[in-house]
């Protein structure tokens, strides 16, 4: 997917959050969206997933060369975030389940393939709310990385993971990115995102 912003900025009240934020991404390409906790990354990834409109600016999706109405690009990505939560009510199979309900599995990918990707070690009975943070961040990272959509929105991916949590993310965007358009959100240009081929400092768009 190529996603084109030009002069995109946001404003709560009477703040600007950012201003004239303008950046072009191709399919295939990453992209790190890089500053301190509050600067606004959030907020432009939000901006970018069509769940909160710019207050100035415009924003352009395209894919195989047609252009995709704003209000329809959530059927073409996944994302990762603090603020958005899976159901802990759920197993892992109901969770499995309900997803891809909505959004269908990558090429060769399936619920088993996916429990054996995770590794979690846990009876098919228990609940989501039972697992650790770091298993819970684990299951959202498979959610959207199986998700066969062009477009991955990462925020703090590797919120609540340790050493191996790290390195199995990784390896999943290694081997399962693909050509797809991949956005990161990071406090800093760390591992987990150090292998994009683009970065945006948002401080650099304070007005």
């Amino acid at each position: 997917m190529n996603i084109y912003l030009d002069g995109i900025g946001k404003k709560f009240n009477t703040e600007w959050i950012f201003r004239n934020v303008s950046l072009d991404l191709h399919s295939g390409e990453t992209c790190a969206i890089l500053g301190r906790n509050g600067s606004g990354k959030s907020t432009l990834l939000q901006i970018i997933a069509g769940s909160i409109h710019p207050t100035s600016g415009k924003i352009k999706y395209e894919l195989d060369g047609k252009e995709i109405p704003d209000n329809l690009v959530f059927r073409q990505l996944s994302m990762v975030a603090p603020y958005l939560e899976i159901i802990e009510d759920f197993t892992l199979e109901e969770m499995l389940d309900f997803h891809f309900s909505f959004k269908p599995y990558l090429p060769g990918m399936n619920a088993n393939r996916v429990r054996e990707i995770l590794d979690l070690k846990v009876r098919k009975s228990k609940v989501i709310r039972q697992y650790s943070s770091g298993m819970k961040q684990r299951v959202k990272l498979a959610l959207a990385m199986f998700s066969n959509v062009p477009l991955l929105l990462l925020d703090e991916p590797v919120m609540n993971l340790d050493k191996a949590g790290m390195e199995w993310y990784l390896q999943l965007v290694r081997e399962y990115a693909g050509e797809r358009t991949l956005i990161i959100c990071s406090n800093q240009q760390a591992q987990e995102s150090a292998f994009a081929v683009k970065s945006l400092q948002i401080e650099d768009f304070k007005s």
